[in-house]
């Protein structure tokens, strides 16, 4: 039976036709970025405190400072053996009877009864503005910030099957043209959503995509698979950096969320400037139908489908567990993102360095061998040796980075052709389980261990 990649000796295994599909599916790769941990920003967490319309109106008097009033008026409460300021609890007093004045500013409020944030919340993020302060979602309602991340993986199911059949039916030309136009309209109705509940049913529907790792390896020879995928991924990682850079400058959550979109609706140009998809017949070949039995017929391919569904499933927590879960300098969200970013090159290199001399499984096995330990490590250091837990830490994300990839490229490798959608669908869906790697992982003050 003549194989696509029989095809694929005769019209070429990278020619310029090739090349410049990849180079211009490469830039769909770096928007994906912002759309898959852009929640490291929009959803930033600061800090905060109960807003108390009396006091308000003493600061605005006397003319101090958010930081004097909050240590002033805002009760302590005892976190981990520490006394810290509460941030969901105020006092029930009547401020005009405390003494509290512009010039009398030490008062005891140790008895003082308290109650909860019945007028909303004040933040420490002057001059800027996350979906988690314009929706006040701090508190009892700060597990509503990781539906935001959990509502994109359920989309990742739905979209993973809808864009593997239309690309089966229709073709990758149409799975891609539809993809880039749902995620334009859904990104936009995202960054304009007035409510929360909408916004994150617009956020599921924003995870339709097309897989273009998939497609730019399939449209290569066997021998360039690995080095185009590994590629093809060090373009997100560029859109990684970027995403810091973007969120610096872009104060505001909502036209962040805009200029991450944009790129989604000039990606439709491709239909004129790329043909994404060569129909290339022959009448000797076997039409196939593949199906999810496939994956599971014969023992071999069962050992190969058990495998890499559950190393996608501890590299997709892992990895989305530490690239969410910032602060370790100090709270600099975006200097802590930028450098965890920088080390997915040296993991990409490191990837197409090894692979060819040692084998694909010493690479692999170390890659999360040192993952692991790292986040071991990370947990058990002081909070003190920041410098030295985020070294830990990168160390960490070197190695997931370089698994996480790892598994992507050997799924192209041990399957073939007709049914390599049908396993990326199936290992996709494993994205699901990054649930529990989404949990309490917004608030962006204690590093954590996945």
């Amino acid at each position: 039976m003549t194989t696509f990649d029989d095809i694929l000796e005769e019209v070429g295994k990278f020619g310029r036709c090739q090349k410049r599909i990849f180079g211009l599916m490469c830039m769909v790769s770096m928007p994906w970025a912002g759309v898959y941990v852009g929640i490291v920003f929009q959803g930033f967490t600061p800090e905060h405190w109960c807003r108390d319309p009396a006091v308000t109106a003493i600061r605005q008097g006397c003319g101090w400072s958010a930081a004097e009033t909050r240590r002033l008026t805002v009760p302590l409460v005892n976190r981990s053996g520490e006394a810290v300021a509460s941030t969901c609890q105020r006092h029930d007093v009547d401020w005009n009877s405390t003494g509290l004045t512009c010039d009398r500013r030490e008062v005891n409020l140790s008895r003082a009864p308290l109650t909860s944030c019945q007028d909303g919340w004040e933040y420490d993020y002057e001059g800027r503005q996350s979906f988690v302060t314009e929706f006040d979602l701090v508190c009892a309602d700060s597990w509503l910030v990781d539906m935001y991340q959990a509502t994109l993986n359920v989309g990742f199911l739905v979209g993973s099957i809808a864009t593997g059949y239309l690309a089966d039916r229709f073709g990758r030309k149409l799975s891609f043209l539809m993809s880039n136009l749902i995620n334009g309209i859904m990104g936009i109705l995202v960054a304009v959503s007035p409510n929360y509940v909408s916004l994150l049913v617009f956020r599921a529907l924003y995870r339709l995509r097309h897989q273009g790792r998939m497609g730019v390896t399939e449209l290569v020879g066997v021998e360039y698979r690995r080095t185009v995928g590994v590629l093809y991924q060090m373009f997100f990682s560029v859109g990684i950096l970027l995403l810091p850079l973007l969120a610096y400058y872009i104060t505001d959550w909502r036209w962040l969320q805009v200029v991450i979109t944009v790129p989604y609706i000039l990606f439709l140009s491709y239909y004129c400037l790329v043909l994404i998809e060569q129909t290339l017949r022959d009448d000797n070949v076997e039409t196939t139908t593949p199906s999810f039995m496939d994956l599971v017929r014969t023992p071999r391919m069962r050992k190969h489908t058990l495998i890499l569904s559950f190393n996608w499933f501890t590299s997709a927590v892992v990895y989305q567990g530490l690239i969410m879960r910032l602060g370790i300098l100090g709270g600099n969200v975006y200097v802590d993102f930028l450098i965890s970013g920088l080390v997915e090159f040296p993991a990409a290199f490191l990837i197409l360095f090894t692979i060819e001399r040692i084998g694909r499984r010493l690479p692999f096995a170390s890659a999360n061998i040192v993952a692991g330990a790292a986040c071991f490590i990370t947990a058990l250091l002081p909070d003190s040796l920041f410098w030295l837990k985020t070294t830990v830490a990168c160390i960490g994300r070197l190695g997931i980075t370089m698994s996480f990839e790892m598994v992507v490229f050997v799924n192209t490798e041990l399957y073939p052709t007709f049914v390599r959608a049908k396993e990326t669908i199936l290992l996709k869906q494993q994205q699901l389980d990054n649930l529990l790697a989404t949990s309490n992982t917004t608030d962006n003050k204690d590093p954590v261990t996945v």
